[in-house]
C-alpha cells in the first residue's frame, strides 16, 4: 500500500486461496450471462484480473451435453478455471459438477445468486435462499461429487424479511464450501437500489472462509468503501467492467499500491478493444459479431467521447453485419478520440 494509506478492512498481504489455487489479485471478474464469454474471461484475465469465472452454466444442460451448455463452459486454458453451475436437483448437481471437473475446472461456483424470473421460476439461483435445508442438499451433492474446490455464490436473502446469507453461509462451510461471494442486495432488489456492504459485514463474522463482496463496485474508490463496509477479503467486479475489462486490474493496482492508475489512453482502450471484438468474431462469425454490439456499445461510453459522437458511431458499427467494416470502423474511432483528447485534454479525461 501506499505510505500515507491503510490497507482496507479484511485485505491483507496473503493471497486468497482457494483449495491449492493462490488468487494473483483480491479482484474477481462477476460471472455474467451473455457477457462473460470465454473471449471476455480470456482478455479480463490477461490484463491481470486474479479470477474470471465463466457465464452460469445449468447443470443439467451440461450433463445432457447441450451445445450452449459446453459453449459456456470453456476455457480450459485459463487457470485457475472456474466454472460456475446452477440448478434445483441434487443429482443433476452431482453430475454436472463431475462433467465440470473433466472439463478441466479447477473451481466450481455453486449460483445461488441470479434474480432472473427464468431462473427462479425453477427453483434455481436465488430462490433457494428461501429453502436453506433444499439448498445445503445441492452443496452437499457438488461437494461429495469431485475433487477440486467448490464455492459458492448467493445474496442477502430473498427478501428484507428473510436476510438469511450469514446462515447459508455458516452452513456452506460447515458442507465444504470454500470461498462464498455475496452479492449485497436482496432478491427481490434485483440490482436496483443501494449494496448493503455493511450487512455482508455479518457473513464474514459467520465464517472462516474467504468471502468476497459484491454490487456497485465499479472503481477503486467504491472497491475501497465495500472492503471497509464488509470487511470482505476480496471484490468481485459486474458491471462495472462493461466496456472496461481493465477494470479489475485497475483495482487491483490501486488497493495492493494505494494509487489508482487510472484507466489506460484512448490508443491502449482502442487497442484493447479491436483484440475483443476480433477474438469474438473469430470464435462466433456473424453471431460473434452481433453478441459484440453491447460491447462496442460499452467501449464507446468509457471512452468518454461526446454523447452525440457516440451515438452515431454506435449506430454506424452496431448495424452492419460487414466485420471488417467494424472493426476499420472502431480503429477510426479510437483515432478520432484520441486526437480530441489530446487537442481538448479536458473533454475527454479518463
Amino acid at each position: 500500500m501506499g505510505s500515507n494509506e491503510a490497507a482496507p478492512a479484511g485485505l491483507t498481504d496473503q493471497p486468497i486461496a482457494i483449495g491449492r489455487h493462490r488468487l494473483r489479485s483480491p479482484v474477481i471478474l462477476a460471472p455474467m450471462s451473455g457477457v462473460t464469454d470465454l473471449p471476455f474471461r480470456r482478455l479480463v484475465y490477461a490484463l491481470g484480473a486474479g479470477l474470471v469465472v465463466s457465464e452460469m452454466v445449468a447443470s443439467e444442460h451440461l450433463v445432457q451435453e447441450r451445445h450452449d451448455a459446453r459453449r459456456r463452459a470453456e476455457g480450459r486454458e485459463l487457470s485457475p478455471f472456474v466454472i460456475q453451475l446452477a440448478g434445483c436437483e441434487a443429482r443433476w448437481m452431482a453430475e454436472g459438477a463431475r462433467v465440470a471437473e473433466a472439463l478441466g475446472a479447477d473451481i466450481i461456483d455453486i449460483n445461488m445468486g441470479c434474480p432472473a424470473r427464468e431462473v427462479t421460476g425453477k427453483q434455481s439461483g436465488s430462490a433457494l435462499m428461501r429453502d436453506l435445508a433444499h439448498a445445503l442438499r445441492l452443496i452437499d451433492a457438488a461437494v461429495g461429487a469431485v475433487t477440486v474446490p467448490v464455492t459458492l455464490k448467493m445474496r442477502l436473502g430473498w427478501d428484507d424479511a428473510t436476510r438469511n446469507a450469514p446462515e447459508l453461509a455458516r452452513r456452506a462451510e460447515a458442507a465444504g464450501i470454500r470461498l462464498i461471494t455475496v452479492h449485497a442486495r436482496t432478491r427481490n432488489q434485483f440490482f436496483n437500489g443501494t449494496a448493503d456492504w455493511q450487512f455482508v459485514r455479518q457473513v464474514k463474522d459467520a465464517v472462516r472462509i474467504p468471502v468476497v463482496i459484491n454490487g456497485d463496485i465499479v472503481d477503486p474508490a467504491t472497491a475501497r468503501q465495500a472492503l471497509d463496509a464488509s470487511g470482505a477479503d476480496a471484490v468481485m467486479i459486474g458491471r462495472g467492467a462493461y466496456g472496461a475489462p481493465w477494470m479489475p486490474s485497475r483495482i487491483a493496482a490501486a488497493l495492493t499500491t494505494g494509487n489508482d492508475p487510472g484507466s489506460p489512453p484512448l490508443a491502449e482502450q482502442g487497442a484493447i478493444a479491436l483484440d475483443h471484438v476480433a477474438a469474438m468474431i473469430e470464435q462466433g462469425g456473424v453471431h460473434g459479431l452481433r453478441g459484440a454490439r453491447k460491447h462496442i456499445g460499452w467501449y464507446l461510453a468509457s471512452s468518454r467521447a461526446p454523447a452525440n459522437d457516440a451515438k452515431a458511431w454506435r449506430r454506424r458499427l452496431c448495424t452492419t453485419e460487414n466485420a471488417r467494416e467494424v472493426l476499420s470502423g472502431l480503429a477510426d474511432f479510437y483515432a478520432q478520440a484520441a486526437e480530441t483528447a489530446e487537442r481538448e485534454p479536458g473533454e475527454m479525461a479518463a
